[in-house]
């Protein structure tokens, strides 16, 4: 079991007062983000077909929870991981223009997560996407989009420490951009996620750029899909990437915090290169790969952002089981039990 138990931990609210936080929490950030990134609210499917390339399988190794249906001479369904490919779709389906998006309530299950202080089986997510034209495939349309997206999040920050007592906002007024290279070369003997918590300490609010390829030790920073992010095109100063994660530091958990995956979509050729790069081809023939390779596909920056990982955040709450009802082993109910937290 892993779990980190804050010292001396108390709730910000009690139980009651939570499930009120929560729901105003979720109204107020999505309303904020639709007006600011221009998106239309659309509703999302729980399960999509197997074999079409449509489900995501995020950093390569996750195995959706499956099912055949019945009255489709059998048929497999499986439940969504999230929703990178399949917003796509609907921009082209809905015919969005250059400047507008979706956004839509995404819930999915991961039965393979660790299942610790923020990692859950259940995962709920606003997933966004928004049109692009192809000459806005650039790092300072990634970073615009960051920006605003972060400005939504210290809004809201201090929307909830104004009505919780003894509350104060602690992201600061900027976020920090940082390569997953420079984090290499400033942290070579530490891991990845050590890096993360270092910058995330130092800065408060941090964009890691630039995952899925690998750096100059040969490794990853962490793994993404090959088909929706695009993490390969080169950039400036030999770096590669128009992706990356929000990580605030939570001093909560002592730790770094992460929010939001996001990136600038794969285009034809960052597609193909990518899956050359990851040995899986064979997709090109999927439902969802052909219609980008053939151009039916607009070009497209989109995310996902945590909402019960913002509620855990901006409630300073020391388990995401505070703020969303879960699955959880008998000995982590009891460790939070001991300590005065208390899951759903």
């Amino acid at each position: 079991m892993k779990i980190y138990i804050p010292e001396n931990y108390r709730p910000a609210l009690p139980p009651g007062a939570v499930e009120q936080a929560i729901r105003w929490l979720r109204l107020s950030f999505e309303e904020e983000l639709s007006v600011t990134l221009n998106l239309r609210r659309v509703t999302a499917p729980l399960f999509v077909f197997s074999g079409t390339g449509i489900n995501d399988d995020l950093n390569g190794t996750e195995h959706a929870v499956s099912f055949p249906v019945r009255d489709m001479d059998g048929r497999r369904a499986e439940v969504v991981h999230s929703l990178a490919k399949w917003k796509r779709l609907k921009l082209a389906h809905y015919r969005v223009p250059p400047g507008e998006g979706v956004c839509t309530n995404m819930n999915a299950i991961r039965a393979g997560e660790e299942l610790d202080n923020t990692h859950s089986l259940y995962v709920d997510q606003w997933d966004w996407e928004k049109t692009l034209t192809p000459e806005e495939r650039t790092l300072d349309c990634l970073k615009s989009v960051v920006d605003r997206i972060y400005g939504v999040a210290r809004s809201v920050e201090r929307q909830a420490c104004a009505a919780i007592p003894q509350r104060e906002a602690i992201l600061p007024e900027k976020i920090v951009y940082v390569h997953s290279e420079d984090l290499l070369a400033a942290y070579p003997d530490l891991s990845p996620r050590a890096r993360e918590r270092e910058v995330a300490r130092e800065y408060g609010a941090v964009f890691v750029i630039g995952i899925g390829m690998k750096l100059a030790d040969g490794r990853k920073h962490d793994g993404r899909a090959p088909d929706y992010d695009d993490w390969s095109t080169p950039t400036c100063d030999g770096h590669y990437g128009l992706n990356g994660d929000m990580i605030f530091w939570n001093p909560v958990l002592n730790d770094a915090f992460e929010l939001s995956s996001m990136g600038i979509r794969v285009d034809r050729e960052a597609l193909l290169r990518q899956l050359a790069l990851e040995n899986c081809t064979e997709r090109c023939s999927l439902a969802f790969h052909r219609a980008l390779l053939d151009g039916a596909l607009p070009s497209s920056i989109g995310g996902g952002i945590g909402q019960s990982r913002l509620c855990m955040f901006l409630l300073r709450c020391a388990h995401i089981g505070e703020v969303q009802s879960s699955l959880w082993p008998e000995e982590m109910i009891r460790a939070c039990i001991d300590n005065r937290i208390f899951l759903k």
